[in-house]
């Protein structure tokens, strides 16, 4: 897979679906959430991609432009509370109301239990949970209190638990356990919350945890009964899914994305198979260098 704009993001949902709409993705700048920008707007919809690297923003919001897309960007860190006030003011007093919130933002690093200090647990647990919180109690607060929205949380696959990384397994469930308290308090202004959780997907994100992981990532499909990892393009295509029309008595949900992987155990092994058909429909998706066999530095 290689970057191309010639023939425009494969959507299965149907042409304009999201035009007129501001949705706004953090963490915009790459993987899952730079794939679920262009979607949106190839659908019709004003994007905005916030993050922390104003190149990347960039970078993407180039691409969404020379699609035919409409995107802006917006830089600053989602764990910063008065950052997060400020910038939601200046969108809504630009920009109008916010009818979708995609909270994509977070981060983590492999470690077990007992080599993860408390600086690197709270640091993992505010890249993907309380920055999460703040970006949607101040969009609910100043703009989908009085007009109505939908949001979705980015979680993982936390399901039996996530040994090697449990600081960001504590602080997705806890996502997670949010999105549900959060659809329930915020459904009489006609505000849905819902929440993905990928397994393992080939995304850039997977060349940012070093050589010494890179094996093991590399046999990550061995491991999926479906015995393949899941594109960018199918847990965007879920998320535009929850934010659309179709999904208006869907709330408190999250919707797992991990090829039935979290499901297995040692007493009933996956049959082993050919790998399961894909859904690519991301034009400009780049297979992470790990997984091409290149170097990720």
């Amino acid at each position: 897979m290689g970057p191309s704009s010639a023939d425009g993001y494969r959507s299965v949902f149907r042409p304009g679906l999201m035009a007129g709409r501001l949705v706004w993705v953090t963490g915009g700048g790459s993987g899952i959430g730079r794939c679920t920008a262009h979607e949106l707007a190839a659908l019709g919809a004003r994007v905005l991609i916030s993050g922390r690297t104003p190149q990347s923003l960039e970078l993407v919001a180039a691409e969404i432009r020379e699609d035919g897309g409409q995107c802006d960007c917006c830089v600053f860190d989602i764990r910063d509370e008065e950052a997060v006030k400020s910038r939601v003011a200046e969108v809504v007093e630009r920009h109008g109301p916010i009818t979708g919130l995609v909270n994509n933002a977070g981060g983590q690093f492999p470690a077990p239990l007992v080599a993860i200090s408390k600086r690197g647990f709270e640091a993992v647990v505010a890249n993907n949970l309380t920055g999460g919180f703040l970006m949607m109690r101040e969009v609910f607060l100043q703009s989908m209190q009085q007009h109505g929205g939908a949001i979705v949380n980015m979680t993982a696959d936390f399901r039996n638990g996530m040994p090697g990384m449990a600081h960001s397994g504590a602080a997705r469930a806890g996502m997670s356990n949010l999105t549900m308290s959060a659809s329930y308090e915020w459904a009489y202004a006609g505000v849905r919350v819902n929440a993905v959780a990928p397994g393992w997907i080939a995304s850039s994100g997977m060349d940012r945890y070093g050589p010494a992981v890179a094996p093991m990532i590399r046999t990550l499909a061995n491991h999926v009964p479906m015995r393949r990892l899941g594109l960018e393009a199918e847990v965007s295509a879920a998320i535009v899914f929850l934010l659309s029309p179709a999904a208006s008595f869907i709330t408190g949900i999250t919707v797992q994305i991990d090829g039935g992987a979290s499901l297995g155990n040692p007493l009933y092994p996956a049959i082993d198979h050919a790998a399961s058909a894909a859904f690519d429909g991301f034009h400009r998706a780049v297979t992470p260098k790990v997984l091409a066999g290149e170097s990720a530095t």
